[in-house]
């Protein structure tokens, strides 16, 4: 029997450029918007006494050969381990045969740069186009890589920075101005929250930031509420919300800061609109609107990337 290729995550970055995984999400999304996925309810598990969780997600769009089953891992102390705090893997599945046709062995690598492409395409396309100072919350992985990716789509005059403790914080600043030349600094939370841009990736369980410091003409993404115990984003401003943007209205509803805000009645189930769609007609903002996003993973993004990224592995390897 031939064997089952493993792809690693040196050669899988090697083949993971910024365009490839640009091009492939914004397509995925706006698939998943127009109703054209076959998307399974996430699995997740929580690990408590190690302060990590699990994800499980599935996905295809429809008419493509392959779907995927991606597991992914966040452990948040890990660094203070000198371990990531993100690790994974991706199975693709034949859509026509069931056959496996290959493991992605990646470490997390393509959760990082789908969540990092998710982020900035959508934040992209709902905030100002003047709007040129960026708010971080979170200092880990995925809070750098939302700057660097953003920055691939627009100039960011100010990178201001907001962490639990002041040496992540530092650290990452560091990392934005010393690895990619990103004007980074380290910012209270009232100072990051009244960028022109406003990013949340954190695994915080109350909101990180307070509604009342976002100003008029701010667009927010939330990144980090993946689970239904965690919460970023405070419920009164989506209620100042002229857009909210979702990448899946049922999950972001279930377990995300839309749903939170729903339950607590600041706006209605059927306020929202597809992230995906944004992306394929520019949104008509008000310059003193307020927008926010509320992204959650979708599983057919997962698949949409991983099955480009092992058609360039399998082309590169027949290539010799």
């Amino acid at each position: 029997m031939p064997t089952l290729p493993v792809f690693g995550a040196e050669e899988i970055q090697d083949a993971t450029t910024p365009q490839l995984v640009l091009d492939t999400v914004r397509d995925a999304l706006i698939a998943h918007a127009e109703g054209r996925t076959s998307v399974p309810p996430p699995l997740s598990m929580e690990f408590p006494e190690a302060d990590g969780d699990c994800h499980v997600k599935a996905g295809r769009i429809t008419g493509t050969p392959d779907f995927a089953i991606k597991v992914a891992t966040s452990f948040y102390g890990n660094p203070a381990l000198g371990l990531p705090s993100s690790h994974g893997l991706i199975c693709v599945v034949s859509a026509r045969t069931g056959e496996v046709r290959a493991i992605l062995d990646d470490r997390g690598l393509l959760t990082a740069v789908r969540t990092a492409a998710c982020g900035a395409l959508v934040t992209h396309a709902m905030a100002r186009p003047d709007a040129d100072t960026l708010g971080v919350f979170g200092t880990g992985e995925q809070a750098r890589l939302q700057a660097l990716w953003l920055s691939r789509l627009r100039p960011l005059s100010r990178v201001l920075v907001h962490g639990r403790t002041p040496e992540t914080t530092r650290a990452a600043c560091d990392w934005l101005v010393a690895q990619h030349r990103l004007p980074a600094q380290p910012a209270t939370a009232q100072e990051a929250a009244g960028a022109d841009i406003v990013v949340t990736t954190t695994p915080a369980t109350t909101p990180v930031l307070d509604a009342a410091h976002v100003r008029e003409g701010t667009h927010v993404t939330g990144i980090g509420t993946d689970m239904p115990h965690k919460n970023e984003l405070p419920a009164p401003l989506f209620g100042r919300a002229t857009v909210i943007a979702t990448d899946d209205h049922a999950q972001c509803l279930d377990h995300g800061d839309f749903g939170n805000a729903v339950r607590s009645a600041t706006t209605t189930a059927d306020s929202d609109t597809p992230a995906g769609l944004l992306l394929k007609t520019p949104l008509a903002r008000p310059p003193a609107a307020i927008t926010v996003a509320d992204l959650t993973g979708v599983g057919a993004v997962d698949a949409a990337l991983a099955s480009a990224v092992l058609n360039l592995l399998l082309r590169e390897e027949a290539e010799g």
